[in-house]
């Protein structure tokens, strides 16, 4: 969606960011392919998709990440997801799926959302989207087991 200069896309509930796409697919005030919609979730279609079928689960209330959805609603809207991702499986006759969400890095437009991509066996996609490593030894592991149970405590 492109805006001219001065246009702003009207405040969905609880949105700052008066140019946020999504709000604005969310509001019924953007064009998108919705394929559900209530009062936790809006799921469209990804404009640029993986494989035909993969569409894109926003919360209806604007977080730009999963740390800033209130806590009472990760239950609702995931539940949602859950929904959405065997609808699309059966949808697009699809074996399985891949479901994921970025915070901040490469998030592509700052509102949480969660991609669910319709997956067959031999569809060209090699496990995660990026090189994966390992660790250069157990202690290693265990020092960054360590650093993340920390941070749990913490809150």
């Amino acid at each position: 969606m492109i805006l001219a200069p001065g246009q702003r896309i009207r405040h969905q509930r609880g949105c700052d960011d008066v140019n946020c796409v999504f709000c604005a697919i969310a509001a019924g005030e953007s064009a998108g392919h919705r394929v559900f919609a209530d009062d936790a979730a809006v799921a469209f279609l990804d404009v640029r998709p993986l494989f035909p079928g993969h569409v894109l689960v926003v919360p209806r209330r604007h977080a730009e990440t999963l740390t800033d959805l209130p806590a009472a609603e990760v239950g609702p809207f995931f539940t949602r997801v859950r929904w959405i991702t065997g609808a699309v499986e059966r949808g697009m006759g699809a074996t399985g799926s891949f479901v994921a969400a970025n915070n901040r890095v490469s998030q592509s437009v700052p509102h949480f959302h969660v991609h669910v991509v319709p997956r067959n066996h031999k569809d060209g996609l090699r496990g995660f989207f990026w090189p994966r490593g390992r660790y250069a030894s157990d202690e290693e592991a265990a020092e960054v087991a360590a650093r993340v149970r920390a941070a749990l405590e913490r809150g």
